[in-house]
């Protein structure tokens, strides 16, 4: 119990140093912000007047979820840069010579991010509130929608931390950050998967951003239900959501931390 308590206390003490870091260079933080903003004009408007939603409705509420989905997959890229960074200029090398739990750097990564995320998720609550979204089903349902957000987030931010662990250089963590997109372009996020090839559909029904969009518009009561004989994970969206999380966490945390203590 004492190690766990001097494990959560360095956790939180990484926390606040993660928040510090983006107050005192403020200019990540505002283009972290802006960024969801952005997305809705930029899909809502530019993109939207193009596409067709399934079984009708309102495009920008079909969008909304899969935009939540988008900013809660950033964490990734997030947090691979910033440990990237960390590890080429020393600092993890500094950490371990501290007298700190080794677990405290990981989590501390992963605690802020999440801070960060809930702030860049109001934001995007904010301007689908602006552009004619609404959560019909009532606060409940859309609470459970915002903890699948945080649950899923968490647990990819883990995959960050890793990734930037194994990158080690910020360089190259920049240069990977637009392979990212093509993730999350390939799901039902902005379009439905009825339209793409087999083998692509296949790939998009099953990939996690297409589980989580999908179970925030079915708690939500956004249009774009999928139809036909969906994939299980698009029928069964929520528990798609909870075991991608298990996994993602059951997978990254051990890797992390060894890679960490490396």
């Amino acid at each position: 119990m004492t190690r766990l308590r001097w494990a959560l206390t360095a956790g939180l003490t990484l926390v606040g140093r993660e928040l510090g870091r983006l107050r005192h260079d403020p200019g990540e933080l505002v283009a972290a912000l802006m960024f969801p903003a952005v997305m809705v004009v930029l899909f809502g408007y530019v993109f939207g007047s193009a596409i067709q939603v399934p079984g009708g409705g309102d495009y920008r509420e079909y969008l909304m979820p899969g935009l939540f989905a988008m900013v809660t997959f950033s964490s990734v890229m997030g947090v691979m840069t910033r440990t990237a960074a960390d590890a080429s200029r020393g600092v993890m090398d500094r950490f371990r010579s501290l007298p700190m739990a080794r677990s405290a750097v990981p989590f501390g990564q992963t605690g802020a991010d999440l801070l960060v995320g809930l702030l860049m998720l109001a934001v995007m609550v904010a301007a689908g509130l602006l552009v004619g979204w609404r959560a019909h089903l009532g606060p409940g349902p859309a609470a459970q929608a915002v903890l699948l957000m945080v649950v899923l987030r968490y647990a990819l931010a883990w995959a960050g931390v890793y990734a930037g662990l194994a990158v080690r250089d910020d360089r190259v963590a920049d240069a990977l950050v637009p392979l990212f997109l093509p993730f999350t372009m390939v799901s039902n996020a902005f379009v439905p998967t009825g339209g793409m090839p087999g083998w692509l559909r296949f790939l998009a029904d099953w990939n996690p951003v297409s589980a989580l969009t999908a179970a925030a518009r079915q708690l939500f009561g956004n249009p774009g239900a999928p139809a036909g004989d969906p994939a299980w994970p698009l029928a069964h969206p929520v528990a798609a959501v909870l075991l991608w999380s298990a996994a993602l966490l059951a997978i990254f945390v051990p890797l992390s931390l060894r890679a960490h203590r490396r």
